[in-house]
This record gives structure tokens, C-alpha cells and sequence, in this order.
């Protein structure tokens, strides 16, 4: 029986159970609070990731987006502009450093600072555009890896493989993009939020939107004649080859830096210091900092580990938009 369905059934003892005794309502929530127990139970099972937990077989839909995005990266190469590479940029800073690093990663999983909700929901819709999932899956996946780091149920250790670390566990197993009911378990701050909802079913949206504007953008600054090859080839840029990249490194903080690279402190798992995968992703790199200091805003905790990401953060609060920043110590 699914998880979901167990929730249902909840409900109806709930609401739908006679009333007319206190030994009738004792028993009642009785047989609810047993229910709910089981439910916890069946929610932790279902959750479970890793290897040992992904079914052991390709998932198809996943697979062939990636496939396309491949190939339309390196189609992106044949078609080389300034124009378009400062649509690879600014997309890149906007997906990656400011979606994923900055939203989804320190303020909606760690909540290491707090910003306006107007501005929580804006550099949300910014992280979907990296083709890494809605928030709740990103946030609930990223919060059971905390809970198990390169232990049994972390959903990317490379202690079951280094490319599973780095792109095997996307590409096998089940999909819990639309498994709300499950993941509320580890991100109910966010299923709770109507907007964050929204955003984590219709994830795909503003990916679509902004290829849709490149697209426009490319073809209004193409030479004459030339409009949909400018077209075509920002969004090359702009869409396929930045989001490859982008997962790539984001990926690279799953596997490199759980591999290679320096221990400043003592953790549990095997997370390590990398300046290479720092510099790709603005910051995350400085893993093992951030596993022994998961709250902390700020990664790059010595003044020669760059972090863009924290250096964003403290622009929004020079701004007056972001608080309660935290920051740990060396």
C-alpha cells in the first residue's frame, strides 16, 4: 500500500469515525495514532536511496532528456558567438549561482539566511531553470543525503560507484519528482507552501519560457537574413550547453568532492575541500566546510576560498533583503 494511500486512510479516521463515547473517540485516536506510526514507517521505506533502493534499471524519460541536452551541447559548440556566450553567462549565474547555490541549496534545504518570500519564490523559480527538479525534490533529496552522507541510504555516495555518485543515481531508479506525500517528510516547510508547490509541479516552465526568449533575443540581434540561425544558436547556448555544464558541476559536487581533495575537519562521511569545483559552481565546492557547518551561509570559510555564492548573499543583506545570516567560524 502506498504512502499516500495510507494518508488517506487516516483522514477518514479521522473525521469520518463515530463520535458518541469517550471510549469511541479514545479508540478512534488510538487506531489514527497507530496508523500514523505505520504511515512514518512506510514513508522512511519509501524514502530510502541509494543504490541498493533505485530498482537497478534505467529510467527512460530521464535518460532521454539528458541524451538531448547532450547532444545539443555539443551541436552549441559549432555555433560560437560573443552574443551567445554572454546568454551562456548570464543564464549560468542565474540557474546555478543564484537558483541552486544560493535558493535551493543554502536558503530553502540549510536555511542559512532569511530573505523576503517575493524574493524566497523569484531565485527559486531561478534554481528550476537548471533542469535539476522542482524545489521540494532538489531540497528533501539533498536533506536525506545530510541524514546518511556516504552512508546506507544516501542517494549519491561514491562509495556505490563513482559515476553513481555522479550522474547514475539521476539516470536509475524511480522518479520522486511528483511523490509530494513522501518527501513532505523531509521538506514540509516547503509542501506547505502553496507557491513552492506550484513551482515544484511546474517546474518545467520557466525553463520553457526563458528558451522561448532566447530564442526571440537571438533572432532580433541576428544579422539580416540570418534569424533563425541566432535563434537557434542562442538557444544552443543560452539552454543546452549551459545546462549541461551546470549539471555536470553540480553533479561534480556529489562525487569529486566526496573523492578528492583536502579535509579541514573531521566529519562522518568523506566530504573534501575542492577550489576546481568550487570555481565551477560559486562556492559549493568547499563541501567539507559545509558538511561540518551545514547551516552556515557561507562556505568558503578562509578569506582565499572563493565563494560567489555567499558573496551574493551578503550583497542581498548590504540591500537590506537578506537576515539572520549564519556564519560559521575557523
Amino acid at each position: 500500500m502506498s504512502a499516500t494511500l495510507l494518508l488517506s486512510e487516516v483522514d477518514e479516521a479521522n473525521h469520518c469515525a463515530p463520535m458518541s463515547t469517550a471510549f469511541d473517540g479514545n479508540s478512534t485516536n488510538s487506531r489514527a495514532a497507530a496508523l500514523r506510526l505505520d504511515i512514518d514507517l512506510q514513508i522512511k521505506q519509501d524514502l530510502r536511496m541509494g543504490r541498493t533502493y533505485q530498482q537497478g534499471r534505467l529510467n527512460w524519460i530521464t535518460a532521454t532528456f539528458m541524451a538531448l541536452f547532450h547532444i545539443g551541447a555539443i551541436a552549441a559548440l559549432f555555433c560560437f558567438s560573443w552574443k551567445n556566450l554572454a546568454a551562456f553567462i548570464i543564464m549560468y549565474f542565474f540557474a546555478i549561482n543564484v537558483g541552486i547555490g544560493m535558493s535551493y541549496h543554502r536558503l530553502l534545504t540549510h536555511r542559512g539566511y532569511r530573505v523576503p518570500k517575493w524574493l524566497e519564490y523569484l531565485i527559486t523559480a531561478c534554481g528550476t531553470m537548471a533542469l535539476e527538479g522542482g524545489p521540494i525534490f532538489w531540497v528533501a533529496t539533498h536533506r536525506v543525503h545530510h541524514q546518511n552522507s556516504d552512508h546506507e541510504g544516501d542517494p549519491h555516495t561514491p562509495r556505490e560507484g563513482a559515476w553513481w555518485s555522479h550522474a547514475g543515481w539521476i539516470l536509475s531508479g524511480r522518479a520522486l519528482h511528483s511523490e509530494t506525500a513522501l518527501l513532505s517528510r523531509y521538506a514540509p516547510d516547503l509542501t506547505r507552501d502553496r507557491i513552492h508547490v506550484w513551482l515544484s509541479n511546474y517546474h518545467w516552465l520557466p525553463l520553457t519560457l526563458s528558451g522561448i526568449a532566447q530564442l526571440a533575443i537571438g533572432a532580433a540581434l541576428a544579422p539580416t537574413g540570418h534569424a533563425l540561425i541566432g535563434a537557434i544558436s542562442m538557444l544552443l547556448w543560452g539552454t543546452f550547453l549551459r545546462v549541461t555544464i551546470g549539471l555536470h558541476a553540480t553533479w561534480l559536487v556529489n562525487s569529486a568532492t566526496h573523492l578528492y581533495g583536502r579535509r579541514r575537519f573531521q566529519t562522518k562521511d568523506d566530504s573534501r575541500n575542492s577550489w576546481w569545483v568550487a570555481l565551477l559552481t560559486g562556492g559549493e565546492g568547499w563541501h567539507n566546510n559545509h558538511h561540518a557547518h551545514p547551516v552556515s551561509a557561507r562556505h568558503g570559510l578562509a578569506w582565499y576560498e572563493i565563494d560567489v555564492n555567499y558573496y551574493g548573499i551578503w550583497l542581498l543583506s548590504k540591500l537590506r533583503l537578506a537576515k539572520k545570516i549564519q556564519i560559521a567560524k575557523i
